[in-house]
């Protein structure tokens, strides 16, 4: 448990996002999955800065299963994005210095100039964009 609830933390805490679907999706279902300890054990807590996270790691000895597999499988997505963006980085990053340098990073501003200059994208960094779902038109 505490790996997972490190991990989702971390990734909320310095603003990771996924796919703004993606994310709202594992929000829900940690919500869903996590309700009854979400209200039982933390319904005190102001929600932000991964202090419901922290809080259900208080509570860790408590957690029911649901919640518990919820965390796991949020953490489990999270790692798959993890993994999808460290390789659309890698075979993109002469892409990303020849054409979105001056872009700052966070919110998908970088993945939105790189859609945005898909017609100057070497072919590794389109086929790395379709491999991981971020679609190129």
């Amino acid at each position: 448990m505490k790996r997972y609830a490190v991990l989702v933390s971390i990734m909320l805490s310095f603003g990771v996002a996924t796919p703004a679907s993606g994310m709202e999706s594992i929000v829900e279902s940690v919500a869903k999955g996590c309700e009854g300890e979400l209200s039982g054990f933390c319904g005190q807590v102001t929600p932000g800065k991964g202090r419901l996270l922290a809080c259900l790691y208080a509570h860790e000895d408590k957690l029911s299963g649901q919640c518990e597999l919820a965390l796991y499988d949020a953490a489990a997505q999270l790692e798959r994005f993890i993994g999808a963006l460290t390789y659309v980085a890698n075979e993109c990053d002469e892409d990303l210095e020849a054409h979105c340098a001056m872009v700052a990073a966070g919110e998908g501003r970088l993945a939105q100039c790189l859609l945005d200059n898909k017609s100057k994208l070497q072919p590794r960094c389109v086929t790395a964009i379709e491999d991981t779902g971020m679609a190129i038109e």
